[in-house]
């Protein structure tokens, strides 16, 4: 009798269906990365949601943990208050309200080593977005400002976006009245932008097997 019941319970284990895994990806940003002036579900990270969901539609979790206003200063806290949701990946994406402010490129690295070195102690892919100052803030500091993130991207092995506004940046159609913020179609290229690569960090977390595409190996 007790062969028969153990014999039904292997059945029935066997027909039940098998529950994927969910991977977070957590989105820790600024105002560009919140939807300053957008709908919430107008914002990039909400776009790749959508995206993911159609692709991957029981595998994948976002988390938009973006604040406007938000430096890289408040980005190792911001991630230990998201650490009990477990993202598997990171996109990073901070740094435009300190150059607004001529933070010391010194100071925006070393908090930003600080947030990549405490994510990968706790075992998470990361995606690091790299911002730009436009050229009034004078050649020296701009150029300085830029290198951090290629310098950051290189030295851990990142996966690495130079530049989150790419196509964005400076185009009236993609951007709000002041200039700064993208608008829901700025939002929709961004989407466009970042989504290969979450792609490649999706096939990088083991329990997210995905081949990467030929856009993708462009990157790699």
């Amino acid at each position: 009798m007790t062969r028969y019941l153990f014999l039904g319970v292997l059945i029935i284990l066997a027909c039940s269906p098998v529950h994927a895994q969910i991977t977070t990806i957590l989105f820790l940003g600024d105002s560009l990365t919140a939807g300053y002036g957008v709908a919430s579900e107008q914002a990039y990270p909400s776009l790749i949601e959508k995206m993911l969901k159609h692709d991957y539609p029981t595998t994948t979790h976002v988390i938009n943990g973006s604040i406007s206003g938000s430096t890289s200063a408040s980005a190792l806290s911001r991630l230990h208050w998201y650490q009990q949701r477990q993202p598997e990946i990171l996109f990073l994406a901070l740094g435009a309200n300190d150059g607004l402010r001529g933070l010391d490129v010194e100071q925006l690295t070393a908090n930003l080593e600080r947030v990549v070195t405490t994510a990968h102690q706790n075992g998470m892919t990361v995606i690091l977005a790299g911002m730009q100052m436009p050229p009034n803030y004078g050649i020296e500091y701009t150029d300085s400002f830029r290198q951090v993130y290629p310098q950051i991207a290189e030295k851990f092995n990142l996966l690495f976006i130079p530049f989150l506004l790419d196509g964005v940046a400076g185009r009236t159609e993609f951007n709000q009245a002041d200039g700064i913020h993208p608008n829901p179609r700025g939002h929709q290229h961004i989407a466009r932008l970042v989504y290969p690569f979450i792609k490649q960090a999706l096939h990088h977390n083991s329990s997210t097997p995905i081949a990467p595409t030929a856009s993708q190996a462009m990157h790699q």
